[in-house]
């Protein structure tokens, strides 16, 4: 384990170390108007939402190294409007050259190839092949430090949600697999939310799960079963009860039949770990248990 003082470090390694670790992390893609009405748009990673109410986003702006200040942070400053764009993957690749340092006044619509849409309740543009845009009011910016690449936090309200249909499922819940995000990881990687890499953990917090301490010790030293494994037994509400059991045993649970044929203990006790982490992998947790506790209840007679 390596231990590090944030002062001690340099800019560069500090800057290095929590882009690296801190990750994925969604993506601002922010497009202002200077005083002038001339549009920006450009991307910033330190970004989350906060409340939904009332709806507020936050994402910080670096100064430059020198001091000077980037054109999102001069504009939001000036006009107190901002919408912001979700970045999905079809739009990721144009989104990065949104990110070079243009000079003032240059149109990053036209650098990236978006198409800019009006919005309605505030002045600047929409990106329109962004899945999610947030028309926003500022309503702080709060600078973080006096020096050269410091942050300034901009805080900023939603008034308008602009969602594209097809990123929506039936039950009118908006579908991880369609709306195919992408996340900003350390250097120059990033990471796409689709696929196998998209994974559901059933955990309603009003459900109060028996956690690891009721776990039994051999499950909980096991060397079949990892935490993500110990986890999904742990989540449960409650231990089946033996009433259940019995009645898994005398429907025919065909799970047990190859331990008549495992004759020392430990061979039981791995064949048992390992069909409690198959069922698992299949999301058969109650199963898992049951088959775990008939084992226990007929390991005199096995």
């Amino acid at each position: 384990m390596r231990t590090f003082t944030p002062e001690e470090l340099t800019p560069r390694q500090r800057h290095h170390y929590i882009l690296g670790s801190i990750n994925p992390r969604p993506i601002c893609f922010a497009s202002t108007l200077d005083k002038e009405g001339r549009p920006n748009l450009a991307p910033y990673s330190f970004f989350n939402v906060f409340s939904s109410t009332p709806p507020i986003l936050i994402f910080s702006v670096n100064t430059r190294r020198d001091g000077s200040l980037k054109d999102t942070l001069n504009n939001v400053r000036e006009t107190g409007e901002v919408v912001i764009n979700l970045v999905n993957y079809p739009m990721a690749r144009q989104m990065a050259i949104c990110g070079v340092e243009y000079d003032t006044g240059i149109n990053e619509f036209e650098k990236g190839g978006f198409t800019p849409v009006a919005s309605e309740m505030v002045k600047p543009f929409r990106v329109k092949e962004s899945p999610v845009q947030f028309e926003c009011k500022v309503l702080e910016v709060k600078a973080l430090s006096d020096k050269p690449g410091a942050a300034n936090l901009i805080v900023a309200q939603a008034l308008l949600i602009h969602a594209q249909e097809n990123i929506f499922s039936d039950d009118d819940t908006i579908d991880p697999r369609k709306i195919d995000m992408v996340g900003r990881l350390g250097n120059f990687n990033y990471c796409r939310a689709n696929g196998e890499s998209i994974f559901a953990i059933q955990q309603p917090p009003a459900e109060i799960a028996i956690g690891f301490d009721n776990l039994p010790a051999e499950l909980k030293t096991s060397k079949v079963l990892t935490g993500h494994h110990l986890a999904m037994l742990a989540g449960v509400t409650e231990i089946p009860a033996m009433e259940d059991v019995d009645k898994y045993v005398n429907d025919g649970a065909d799970e047990m039949n190859p331990l008549l044929s495992a004759q020392k203990t430990n061979e039981k006790e791995t064949f048992v770990h390992e069909k409690i982490k198959e069922l698992l992998n299949n999301g058969e947790t109650r199963k898992a248990w049951l088959f775990y506790l008939a084992t226990q209840n007929n390991s005199n007679s096995l």
